[in-house]
Formats: C-alpha cells, structure tokens, sequence
C-alpha cells in the first residue's frame, strides 16, 4: 500500500469553528472551499499558486478537538485492511472512505487520492507540516510500531530527544508525524498532550509548525489573535483563537527537519 498524498486535520468544538478556520486560513494564506457535510462542518484550506491543499478543518459536536491526520490512498479498502491486520480499529465507516484508530487511540482516516502533488509552499517562514502524536508510555512501543509498518516507504527513527519518534514521509509529501511518548501516563509535560482526571489512556495529536524563527511566527500569530501558552527547549506552545493547542517548533520549513550546525 501507498501513501500518495496527507493531509493534516484541524478539529476544534463546533461553537467555535469559525474562528479556527479564519486564523488557520490566515496562518497559512489560504482561502476556504465551500463547506461540506450535513452540517457544514468540513472545510478545505486552499493554497494558490497551483499548489495542492494538504490541511482541512472539521467543526466536533463534543470533546475539545485536536488534530488527525487523512491518508490518501489509490485504495482505501487496502489500506483498511492493512491497518486492521496491524492493530487499528474501524471506528466508523463511510461511502468512499473511513474513519480508523490507532493502537492507542488515536483517530485518523483513509480517504481516496484525487491527484494531489504540489505541496504549499512556506508562508512568512513557517509551515504547518506535522501532527504530533501524544502517547501514554504504556502505550508508545505499540503506537511507534504500527505507524512505522503501514506508513511503508516513510523514513521511521528516534527524534532529537528520547521521547521523540519522527515518521518522515517520501520527497514532495507535505505532512509527516511525530510520536511523542508522554512523561506519564496523564500529562503531556510542556507540549500538549495527555489527558483529564478520570479519562481512559490513549492518544492525542496536535499541529506543529516548523520555523525559521520561533519569535517572529509567534508575533505574527499574536496578531492574528493567538495566545502564548508556555516555551520548551526547541518549541513554544500557542493556543488559537477555537482554544485548540498548538506548536511553534525550531525546525527548517523546507525539509522539517532541525537546523544545520554553523560551522566557524
């Protein structure tokens, strides 16, 4: 099975949908298609420039939202298949695609490729390009292990830190994933993640961008009504306008890797 094309999901409550796809469409200088489903609650942000989208919003009735990612697939069924034989779960299932979760939980769908191959280009120094998954230790080698064998032809190794597991996809795809073993089994330490008081463990995702300068995208950010939540080492926590959490990280937006040491 090949991956052609993804597409990360931004999730926010219902009640505050509209102000989650105003900023991400200005945080990415793109303009929103029409609105979809019975509710009008899917959304597509479209790049210009010839460029294929690879980021769309969803309108939840409960919970806080977050993120997930869309596998496009020549082939959903396959790709089912195969995610079922790996220890995915259906969650739900629809004409044409489906609605699948992860060992630990984590959501995510198979949806058909419509021919999707030009990626965005970076906007103002940063682009949104990874969904970061928070896993609950108990959970995490299950959760590496089932991401690095059905993402085949993806690149699966250690991040820059011990909690960190990055699956980087084949040249000219758009978003990739990072796994992020949690420091416990409810809390997320300084980067978003983990989980209520009395909750079940599993996984949660959200976005992350990749700049060239944290201060300046997070000023820009402010500005467009985002609000600071707290810094780590490479990475500054944000909050958007919806309340959905997000990441600010220190990495090259070309390649999504980290920089290059300066040699004297």
């Amino acid at each position: 099975m090949t991956i052609r094309w993804t597409y990360a999901f931004i999730d926010r409550p219902a009640a505050s949908f509209g102000r989650a796809h105003a900023f991400w469409a200005a945080v990415t200088e793109t303009r929103l298609s029409g609105f979809r489903g019975a509710k009008s609650e899917f959304v597509t942000l479209l790049p210009g420039g010839g460029a294929d989208a690879c980021v769309k919003a969803q309108g939840v009735d409960s919970g806080a939202g977050g993120a997930h990612l869309d596998l496009a697939v020549d082939d959903v069924p396959e790709c089912v298949e195969s995610a079922l034989r790996l220890g995915a779960g259906v969650a739900a299932e629809h004409e044409g695609w489906a609605v699948l979760r992860s060992p630990a939980g984590q959501l995510f769908c198979a949806v058909p490729w419509h021919g999707e191959s030009v990626r965005p280009p970076v906007v103002h120094g940063s682009r949104l390009d990874q969904v970061c998954v928070d896993v609950p230790p108990s959970l995490y080698g299950a959760e590496v292990a089932f991401w690095s064998a059905l993402l085949d032809g993806w690149e699966s190794a250690p991040g820059s830190l011990p909690e960190f597991h990055v699956l980087k996809p084949p040249p000219g795809m758009p978003v990739r994933i990072l796994l992020q073993r949690l420091g416990e089994e409810g809390t997320g330490g300084e980067r978003p993640g983990g989980e209520r008081p009395g909750e079940e463990r599993r996984a949660s995702a959200h976005l992350d961008l990749a700049c060239a300068d944290i201060a300046a995208t997070r000023a820009r950010h402010e500005e467009l009504g985002a609000t600071f939540v707290t810094r780590g080492a490479h990475w500054t926590v944000m909050r958007d306008p919806a309340g959905g959490v997000y990441c600010l990280t220190g990495r090259d937006p070309e390649t999504g890797g980290l920089p290059r040491p300066q040699t004297p």
